[in-house]
Formats: C-alpha cells, structure tokens, sequence
C-alpha cells in the first residue's frame, strides 16, 4: 500500500511540475473582466485611498483609478517568473498630469499611473545582514516585505534620465515611461523587458519570482487625476 502511495505521488510531481513550469513560463494576461484577481494595497500611515474599478469603454472593460489626495494601489494574486518571462505590455491613458508633481522630490512623489513589477524577497539567497532586516521586518508587517520593484510611471516632468531611483527608497527604481501631458487624454501602449531593466537600474540579476501591481496617487500633491488600464500582460520573449 505504501509503495503504491508514493508511486502515485511520484507520478503527480512528474506530471504536475512540467505543468507549474509551462503556467509560469507562458506569463499572465489580465482584461479587466472583474478586479477578482487583484487585492488592495494601503499604507498605515494614507487614511484616504485611491478608487478602482471596472468601466466599459467602446464596448471594453477597461481598470478606472481614481486619485484624490489619497493613495492605494491594487495587486496582482498570481506570480510569475522574470526570467521566463521578461517582457511586460499594456495599455493605459491619464486624464491630466500633477502641477506639483517632481520625480526627484517626496512632496512631488505622485502618478496619475504607476504600473509595478515587484519582487519577492528570497532568505534563501540573502546574505546575513538581509536575513536579519527582513526578519525584524516580518515580525512588524506579519509577512516579507518585497526584495525590490520596478516602478513605470506616468512622469509629471521630462526630465532627460529614463531611470530615477524613488526619493523614499532606492529599493524601488522608477522608469520614466512617459513624460508629461502630451499625450493626456490619448491611450498609449507600451512595451518593455523588465528583466533588462531591472538589470539596467539595479545593476545586479533580480529575484527570480515576480508580481504586478498598479497605483494612482496624489497624496503628496493633494491634486487629482484618473488612469485607465485596459489591459496588462507578461510573456516571454
């Protein structure tokens, strides 16, 4: 009975794992159907929090977010992998720009859209000054808190670098995507190789597990605009 058993599971690890690797390595693609897939995120210390929601558009769902003087952010439940597949694509819109918005000050510190690429924190490869802060950290939030991100913004100014580390942390390296309210109003899609910025921005390989997230805020700003998403997608090469 014994071996018949661990036969069996034999059998669902050979058969189970190709299967978790091919779900990893084919990415994730979200329309905008329901937000079932997404959880929120809000921060302790931003009592008032951005909106988002689901809104048809020429016959298209397309993700609403809603910043007024508030902050908050959505992310996504699934995970993939980086390495497999790298390149990020999506399709967003904003309705106007921060007057006091700056990409380089913390009063200045808010998007009408941020997407995220944010990465899991490993014990496993941390060195043991790493294992000791995140520990400390876990025992405060409860979980690990993310090894790093990339953050692509919706820049309020056009500034001439295309990488700007965030001015709360540099755990979080910002690509200025877009500049400006040129293109306010107008859908824009965009294309990018996250592994190749990463490594561009932080100089070093990340993590090999990663998630989406999405944001509007202007909290710092106290100003207000809405982003449209209509759909976001990870894929190999």
């Amino acid at each position: 009975m014994k071996r018949t058993l661990v036969i069996l599971i034999m059998i669902m690890v050979i058969i189970i794992s190709p299967l978790y690797a091919q779900m990893m390595a084919q990415g994730v693609r979200e329309d905008f159907k329901t937000l079932e897939n997404w959880k929120p995120q809000t921060f302790p210390k931003i009592p008032r929090h951005s909106t988002y929601s689901i809104q048809n558009e020429g016959g298209t769902n397309v993700l609403v977010a809603q910043a007024d003087c508030s902050a908050s952010g959505i992310i996504y439940n699934r995970s993939f992998n980086i390495y497999k597949t790298p390149v990020v694509k999506w399709k967003w819109k904003i309705s106007n720009i921060y007057q006091a918005g700056d990409e380089k000050k913390k009063s200045g510190d808010d998007y009408p859209l941020r997407v995220y690429v944010i990465f899991k924190y490993d014990p496993d490869k941390a060195g043991t000054w790493e294992q000791a802060q995140y520990k400390a950290l876990k025992l405060f939030y409860g979980e690990y808190p993310p090894h790093s991100s990339l953050n692509y913004i919706w820049a309020n100014k056009k500034y001439p670098e295309h990488i700007l580390p965030n001015p709360y942390t540099a755990k979080t390296q910002m690509i200025l995507q877009q500049k400006g309210p040129e293109h306010a109003g107008q859908w824009i899609e965009e294309r990018v190789n996250a592994l190749g910025d990463y490594r561009k921005a932080f100089g070093v390989d990340p993590p090999a597990e990663a998630r989406l997230a999405i944001m509007s805020d202007a909290d710092n700003t106290g100003e207000k605009a809405t982003g449209y998403v209509d759909y976001i997608e990870v894929s190999a090469q």
